[in-house]
């Protein structure tokens, strides 16, 4: 029994000598200061610790290295400006080390390297891996950094005063409804200023859908539809519907938003309305359309009208040419968009007149396109004709009269009162020439038929009509062309421009014609200015409505005396001048009448150029643009104006403030 109990206690001291050694072991591995897990718990401890975060270890960094940092940042923030400046692409197709070309940014950050020393030396390969400041997302940030900049000081322009909004939407080159907002307002200095604030990507057309995006787009800015005071669409129901559109849900939160349509697509309405009315005009619009297809329908034959172009010029090592003097011409296409460039059409057919007719000939002679012999015999026979020459001319002239008020009615700066005169000008000049100018027309295009053998009507024979050629008219040519043709067209043409543009006869432009200084202030009239106040609840209350008619009296007798208010045009240059001699002091309620009077929108051509700039930022090969990256590339190209008044460092400033984990500067 001995010998077993000292056998169990040797075993039981074993077991427990093997437990302390095993414990000996684990304090040890655990409880020593270079131990794996008291590392990892120090390592936990110094994260919570605000000395040992990740900014102060940064802002901990050598001179040398922020200095770096700081010409990399300023190098890639200047080359941005540059490329947003030309609405150049930033990426290339490949952007490796082997590529060929690398993309615009990599490849001009390059060449900024090998002209300075200094920047070579830090950027790209001789840069850290992880902070060459080349990355897509790092572009985009200086970008959204250079549009903010840019927004900002339209806002400060803007200074909080009230403003009207032109909107209009378009598909880009991916097929996304795009919806481009701008503002218009009077600056500090009495100037009307149109400024594009932003595109908004819309899934839906709809009023609603427009209305939210807005909404969206005026919270980002900290912008208010209360101090909207002027609305410009263009004629489309979803826009300026009068139940539903986007202009009665605006109207619904401010009565003062009052809506002008677009008076450039009115003209465009009205020059369309001709066409469709009048089957001559339509017909000659249709032959033209036909004319530029068979002529300028592959390169071969724009080559053989330059060719002959070439010929009737006599061009030779002799001949001056250069800019304006002997260019190659060829036939314009007429835009879908703007009809008003059927002129450049009108213009070249009878500049190349001869040369189309060679071209014509050329093809119906030698069958080498067999698919427009026929066309082509069609089309000699139709322009050889003393009708197609009369109907050609006369749209010559009716063209250049309402492209002429097209161009003066796209000026940003332009008022709805000189906007008004313009069009009754257009009119007054299409009625006297529908009295007086029917012999010089008939001069032009007897001239013309003379020169290239076409057969003159003559005047004081008998009118034959070509579908009754047997049946008596008892009206000589000369009454047919005047009455049924020349006489008819312009009525069609004065009668749609009369009842587009009848915005003339409404109550907010009769009162605010009353501000006109055209004639010594000939129309001014206290009770029509009274009037106008009134329709803007918002911007005069009962006390400066009664302090207002007695500054309408100062204000009126001092413009009068005043020699430097005698010769203004339009109510632009009365507020540029008000500015000038400090007036908006002494008289700021008749001040407050002129910019609200300014602010109304004439047309929305600001908007179709915001579009034509889009297609140049985003392009076939750039058509996978996101929405953000867009709208920053299209304010910074589209408003370079305050783009080249951002300083980069500027710029910097706001990239280093978007993330706290950067290194500072």
């Amino acid at each position: 029994m001995r010998n077993g109990t000292l056998v169990n206690l040797e075993i039981g001291w074993n077991i427990v000598s093997k437990r302390i050694k095993c414990r000996e072991k684990f304090s040890n591995h655990v409880g020593k200061i270079n131990s794996f897990h008291n590392k990892a718990r120090k390592k936990g401890k110094d994260l919570l610790n605000q000395a040992q975060s990740i900014p102060v270890a940064i802002d901990k960094g050598t001179d040398l290295h922020k200095k770096q940092y700081r010409i990399r940042l300023h190098a890639s923030a200047r080359l941005t400006k540059a490329l947003l400046n030309g609405s150049l692409a930033f990426h290339g197709h490949d952007e490796s080390e082997e590529s060929l070309y690398r993309g615009n940014f990599i490849e001009f950050l390059i060449v900024f390297g090998e002209l300075s020393e200094e920047i070579g030396k830090v950027i790209l390969g001789n840069a850290p891996g992880n902070n060459q400041m080349t990355s897509p997302s790092i572009q985009k940030e200086l970008c959204n950094c250079f549009a903010e900049e840019v927004l900002k000081r339209i806002f400060e322009e803007l200074n909080d005063d009230v403003f009207s909004i032109l909107v209009d939407e378009s598909r880009d080159i991916s097929k996304k409804e795009q919806m481009a907002v701008v503002l218009r307002y009077v600056d500090k200095l009495g100037f009307v200023k149109e400024r594009f604030i932003g595109l908004v990507h819309v899934m839906e057309t709809t009023a609603l859908s427009l209305k939210a995006a807005i909404d969206d787009l005026f919270a980002r800015h900290n912008l208010s539809i209360g101090r909207v005071r002027g609305q410009g669409y263009d004629g489309a129901s979803n826009m300026s519907g009068e139940f539903n559109g986007l202009k009665a849900l605006i109207l619904k939160e401010n009565s003062s938003a009052y809506h002008v349509h677009c008076f450039a697509h009115q003209l465009q309405l009205v020059v369309v309305g001709l066409a469709t009315k009048h089957y001559e005009i339509y017909r000659l619009y249709k032959e033209l359309s036909n004319l530029v297809n068979v002529v300028g329908g592959s390169c071969k034959r724009i080559d053989l009208l330059r060719e002959s172009q070439r010929e009737s010029l006599g061009l030779n090592s002799e001949v001056e040419t250069g800019s304006g003097k002997n260019q190659e011409l060829s036939l314009a296409r007429a835009g879908d968009t703007r009809w008003s460039s059927h002129e450049k059409t009108i213009l070249r057919l009878l500049t190349l007149y001869p040369c189309v007719i060679d071209v014509l000939e050329y093809i119906e002679k030698l069958g080498e396109f067999s698919n427009y012999q026929n066309e082509s015999r069609g089309l000699q026979e139709f322009i050889k004709t003393f009708n197609f020459v009369f109907y050609l001319h006369l749209m010559k002239y009716i063209l250049g009269v309402t492209n002429t008020l097209c161009q003066a009615l796209q000026r940003k700066d332009q008022d709805m009162l000189n906007a008004v005169k313009l069009v009754k000008l257009t009119d007054e000049g299409l009625k006297r020439y529908r009295l007086e100018g029917f012999d010089s027309l008939l001069e032009d295009v007897t001239s013309f038929c003379e020169k290239y053998e076409i057969e003159v009507v003559d005047m004081e024979a008998e009118y034959v009509d070509p579908r009754f050629k047997r049946k008596k008219t008892s009206i000589t040519n000369r009454h047919h062309y005047v009455v049924n043709n020349f006489n008819t067209v312009l009525d069609m043409q004065i009668q749609e421009l009369g009842s587009r543009f009848n915005e003339v006869t409404t109550k907010l432009l009769t009162n605010i014609s009353s501000l006109s200084p055209s004639c010594n202030f000939s129309a001014f009239s206290i009770v029509n200015l009274i009037n106008l106040a009134e329709m803007y609840p918002c911007d005069f209350d009962f006390d400066e409505k009664d302090k207002l008619v007695y500054e309408l009296g100062h204000y009126i007798t001092n413009v009068k005396e005043d020699k430097r208010f005698a010769n203004l045009s339009g109510l632009g240059d009365l507020a540029k001048m008000m500015v000038k001699t400090r007036l908006p002091i002494d008289y700021p309620l008749v001040y407050r009448l002129i910019k609200l009077s300014l602010v109304l929108p004439v047309a929305t051509a600001s908007v179709e150029r915001c579009f034509s700039s889009m297609k140049n930022v985003k392009t076939d090969l750039r058509n996978r643009m996101g929405d953000e990256y867009m709208n920053d590339s299209c304010i910074c190209y589209i408003e370079r104006e305050f783009l080249q008044q951002v300083s980069v460092e500027e710029v910097m400033q706001r990239f280093q403030k978007m993330k706290t984990r950067r290194e500072q500067l």
